[in-house]
């Protein structure tokens, strides 16, 4: 019997964990919504607490923070990317199921093969077969086969946050000037200029910044930051480092399943037939294109 490599003992659990980790998103963000947290607020303590921790770590690690001019544009560039896909996937959660929404943000694999075309790398017969597949499971998927409606504008909303996405790890993966930065240190930038912006947001709108928190409302916000954002961006490196970007980003099904089990068993969100369907030919078609293509 073949004994599993010690790197396989180490990275595949941390891809589980990333994608379990991502998609409790609406466990921690559907509740103080419905509290009447604004988005903005809930974003921003998500941010603040997980720029405070990495920040802490950092420290604590003696890494430098500094970075070249042409370094602290693409990092702003990439922070820009990364809140707009929070701010696009959490009011999305206004007008679909939680789960619905967090899957669709799982397409990112197949934008990033489209805007790859641009860039002049055209995608092999593989790739094409999965984005027409993957569109087709979101057509299935927005065709809730009961009374019950789903919302197109939140539809949209979420393949806007996985564009955003797309953009944030095509950036990554086409710069070199970012090529020896940390995977810690270039998360820290980010989430710092996430921070920026959205506490310029609650500047801007003239309301508290804590406005409507209260109680239970701060450990939400705090598994906020600790789960979905540092833990699950932690383990991707682990699980990358280890057993590759290809069986590590195969792993992230693991998103679309819990964000939808969360859903389903913590908001009684409706777990139609279609939606099922559409679910399993996207999250084929999306592991399909990764598993072939090997990228």
């Amino acid at each position: 019997m073949k004994t599993l490599s010690k790197n396989a003992v180490i990275g595949y659990p941390a891809g589980i964990i990333t994608g379990v980790t991502y998609g409790l998103n609406p466990l921690f963000a559907v509740p103080l919504m419905r509290n009447g947290v604004a988005t903005e607020s809930i974003l921003f303590f998500r941010y603040l607490f997980a720029v405070l921790i990495l920040g802490a770590f950092l420290l604590l690690g003696r890494h430098s923070f500094k970075v070249s001019a042409k370094q602290a544009g693409i990092l702003l560039a990439l922070g820009l990317f990364y809140s707009s896909g929070s701010l696009f996937l959490f009011e999305a959660y206004k007008y679909i199921a939680s789960g619905l929404a967090t899957t669709l943000v799982f397409l990112y694999p197949v934008l990033v093969a489209i805007i790859m075309v641009f860039l002049k790398v055209v995608p092999s017969w593989p790739v094409w077969l999965s984005i027409a597949a993957t569109f087709g499971g979101v057509l299935i998927m927005t065709r809730s086969g009961s009374a019950q409606t789903i919302d197109p504008v939140g539809v949209v909303l979420s393949l806007v946050s996985a564009a955003t996405y797309a953009l944030f790890i095509v950036v990554i993966n086409r710069s070199k000037a970012i090529a020896g930065i940390s995977n810690t240190l270039l998360t820290f930038y980010s989430l710092c200029v996430g921070t920026v912006i959205f506490l310029g947001r609650i500047v801007i709108a003239d309301t508290a910044v804590a406005d409507g928190i209260a109680g239970s409302d701060w450990l939400n916000l705090a598994g906020l930051a600790l789960l979905p954002t540092i833990v699950s961006t932690t383990t991707l490196a682990i699980a990358t480092r280890n057993i590759g970007a290809t069986k590590a980003s195969v792993l992230g099904v693991f998103e679309p399943i819990t964000a939808i089990l969360v859903g389903t068993l913590m908001f009684g969100e409706a777990l139609t037939t279609n939606i099922v369907v559409g679910i399993a030919v996207a999250t084929a078609a999306v592991t399909f294109m990764i598993a072939v293509t090997k990228r």
